[in-house]
């Protein structure tokens, strides 16, 4: 199963995600970051940055953290992991400037 193993904070609300087959994803998590317990992120750039990985997932102060399969697969894994590899560079959309 895949794991996200390292993760870089990018601008906006963009991050570089390792995986352990070393596969290197980026993801925007901006429509992610909905409801009380994201609210400190989702407006704070200085919160969104205090990132880390814990377990296989990105993770931040306060026990607050997005299910790695929603970061990777942008939903539930697939049945055949295998067969569908996540694809390098999706979903990023990194604000000009």
């Amino acid at each position: 199963m895949l794991e996200i193993t390292a993760a870089v904070p990018l601008r906006g609300r963009c991050v570089r995600l390792t995986l352990s087959d070393g596969t290197v994803i980026d993801r925007d998590v901006t429509d992610l970051l909905r409801g009380p317990v994201f609210a400190a992120i989702a407006r704070d750039e200085a919160a969104f940055r205090r990132l880390f990985v814990s377990y296989g997932t990105l993770v931040w102060p306060g026990d607050v953290d997005i299910a790695p399969e929603t970061l990777i697969w942008d939903g539930p894994y697939p049945a055949d992991e295998e067969a569908r590899r996540p694809e390098p560079f999706i979903r990023l959309h990194l604000p000009a400037g």
